[in-house]
């Protein structure tokens, strides 16, 4: 039994007995993690499932902790798929007509932190979410992300930094005027 009441046996097929309690067990976290690392549901649903899919072909190997492995595989996966996912846009012949946004809707697109952190390269995105989000330490998201906590540190700072000049996370008052 492991500190979760997993057991470790292993049944025919090189499936652990305890991958299935894990998955009941820690899916909720892990999946929000894949979203805030996503912020799209249906893409941290296909994130974690390909995470614990690479999870169960090598949980053999991992018993030890599952939760540190998973987490990694899940963060490096999230990283390489810049490449292959679609980013939502689409050609169109003719630009759509811009509408004149209310007051409400202006402020509320001014302090939206999610547009802030999509805007963040990937890296940082990561860090910024295993750091706060998850409140890990620097030492735990430089074992996750495979860096130093050096690299922590300085990947920390430049996403805070792009985080305060953000314009959707500038802060307005009722002049106009800019207070960020």
């Amino acid at each position: 039994m492991t500190a979760m009441g997993v057991t470790d046996a292993t049944v025919a097929g090189g499936d652990a007995v305890g991958f299935e309690e894990f998955v009941a067990v820690r899916s909720s976290a892990l999946l929000r993690t894949a979203y805030l690392l996503t912020h799209d549901h249906a893409l941290a649903e296909d994130l974690l499932q390909t995470t614990l899919t690479k999870a169960w072909f090598a949980w053999s190997r991992i018993e030890a902790a599952p939760e540190a492995y998973v987490r990694k595989v899940l963060v490096n996966t999230f990283a390489t798929w810049w490449r292959r996912k679609w980013n939502g846009e689409l050609a169109t012949d003719q630009v759509p007509d811009a509408g004149v946004a209310s007051r409400a809707e202006a402020s509320d697109a001014r302090h939206d932190l999610w547009r802030a952190m999509e805007r963040l390269p990937r890296r940082q995105r990561a860090v910024v979410v295993l750091r706060y989000f998850e409140d890990l330490s620097e030492s735990e998201t430089a074992a996750l992300l495979g860096c130093s906590v050096g690299t922590v540190k300085s990947q920390a700072s430049k996403a805070l930094a792009k985080l305060r000049i953000d314009p959707s996370l500038a802060t307005v008052d009722t002049t106009g005027e800019d207070l960020a």
